[in-house]
């Protein structure tokens, strides 16, 4: 695997810190890793994004934001409102190419969920992906309401043909509900691949280290990872 994009069930579901879970594991095993923001909204120019958060938590990463607009909105209706030209999944993709060369490993990282438009066009992180022909990982919640969003994002991926690689909730809570307790046994039966770890809520505020310990606990083996889901229970 070459390139993996990263998207999420909606917004604030903890899209950076799965992808910067996912990056420590590869850096762990010595191999090069970049990773992608296409569209960073809600961030002046001078503020921390996406692409930093990852950086500070995964030092070595080599990190490209490719637009940033202030107003946290969707990229499309956020470049509109400064003016700024908006994102092309056609971009996108080319400045991945450009990076797999010299990495083993390209993160790309999504904003919102998966149809979250880029571009008056109605382009998508999707698009971008059909480009690349790079496999998918959805990041959930992990409460009520998460089984149709991770359903639906699923569903939109296999229309596209697109290969959903597999289900990482994003913040997984000390102390999970019943609901939360099921979502974890069920998601795997949503159509977006197997349930490949839950991360703990809290964990991207550890140092490297601890954040490196904690993403080889917290990802599926197929990941890099070691999880097991009775840990989380």
């Amino acid at each position: 695997m070459t390139v993996l994009m990263v998207t999420g069930t909606g917004t604030e579901v903890g899209k950076t810190v799965v992808t910067a879970a996912v990056a420590a594991l590869a850096r762990a095993a010595g191999q090069r890793v970049a990773v992608v923001k296409p569209a960073q909204t809600g961030v002046g120019p001078t503020g921390r994004g996406d692409v930093d958060v990852v950086a500070g938590l995964v030092p070595g990463v080599t990190t490209v934001e490719l637009a940033r607009y202030p107003d946290p909105l969707a990229p499309a209706t956020a470049a509109a409102r400064c003016g700024a030209p908006a994102v092309r999944a056609e971009h996108v993709a080319d400045t991945v190419w450009g990076l797999v060369g010299e990495h083993d490993l390209v993160l790309v990282e999504g904003a919102g969920g998966l149809l979250v438009r880029l571009n008056p066009e109605g382009e998508t992180l999707a698009d971008a992906a059909v480009l690349l022909s790079a496999p998918v990982l959805v990041v959930a919640r992990p409460d009520l309401g998460t089984l149709n969003a991770t359903a639906l994002t699923g569903e939109a991926l296999r229309t596209r043909g697109l290969h959903p690689v597999g289900v990482v909730v994003g913040s997984w809570p000390q102390r999970p509900d019943l609901a939360m307790r099921c979502n974890l046994t069920d998601l795997p039966d949503m159509g977006a691949g197997p349930l490949a770890g839950a991360v703990p809520e809290g964990t991207g505020s550890l140092g490297p280290d601890g954040f490196a310990e904690a993403a080889s606990r917290s990802l599926a083996p197929g990941l890099g990872g070691t999880w097991a889901v009775d840990a989380m229970r």
